[in-house]
């Protein structure tokens, strides 16, 4: 082998290495959206059936309320802990399965927000989460040092929600709301970053790369629909 040979070969590595990370990252992506699209179909379909009679009383959420309301737990916890013995298969119908049950979760908001305000708030949300993913995919800052900040204030607004719940304060709503957009604004470029790092070192197409992708797609539709759910707490309209 020539020396001219040699900086070809390591140049043609390079490129080979970027695309199979943007194959991995656009995996990730198209997964996420096919749960968003589950999601928004199923939440339609729960409120327009007259299912959603069936997760609320008079008094309050029914018992298969309660249930519908806890599963997507249930389906994180067994995607997170079964990684090693569920197949990508396996683990692609969960988050399938999690996604419709996010949907019926979330049909409520259909009858509290009007659908011009939960379109604006969809796209302002989108609009939002494509900037952050593309800092996050395409900045050489390391984002690792504010991911524990991140995390630590995700925590935090979740104890404080769980003490709002019984207080019932609108300021320290308010509060949470504004946190909670900070928070999930962030993590989109940091659980974007990660996934970029984590996409260099596994093979596309294997099967261990494939259920990476399908826990990174869970990730991110995690932080979509988070900040959804707050800018929508924010700016939403009530009928």
């Amino acid at each position: 082998m020539n020396e001219m040979e040699t900086p070809r070969i390591f140049e043609d590595s390079i490129l080979q290495d970027d695309r199979s990370i943007s194959r991995f990252i656009t995996n990730v992506f198209s997964w996420m959206v096919a749960g968003l699209l589950v999601t928004a179909t199923a939440a339609y379909y729960t409120a327009e059936s007259g299912f959603i009679e069936q997760l609320y009383t008079d008094t309050g959420m029914s018992a298969l309320g309660w249930v519908v309301m806890l599963a997507p737990f249930g389906f994180i916890l067994a995607m997170n802990m079964g990684f090693h013995r569920w197949s990508s298969m396996s683990l692609t119908l969960l988050f399938m399965a999690f996604s419709g049950v996010m949907g019926m979760s979330l049909s409520s908001i259909l009858f509290i927000y009007s659908i011009e305000s939960i379109t604006q708030v969809f796209l302002i949300t989108s609009a939002t989460f494509g900037v952050m993913a593309t800092v996050g995919y395409t900045t050489n800052t390391d984002l690792t040092k504010f991911g524990s900040i991140l995390m630590m204030g995700l925590i935090g607004i979740i104890i404080a929600s769980v003490v709002n719940f019984f207080m019932g304060s609108s300021m320290m709503d308010l509060i949470i709301s504004v946190l909670g957009v900070l928070i999930f604004t962030g993590l989109i470029a940091y659980d974007t970053q990660k996934l970029k790092r984590i996409a260099s070192g596994v093979e596309y197409g294997s099967e261990v790369g494939s259920k990476l992708a399908i826990l990174g797609a869970t990730s991110l539709y995690l932080d979509f629909v988070n900040l959804f759910l707050f800018l929508l707490r924010l700016l939403g309209r009530r009928d």
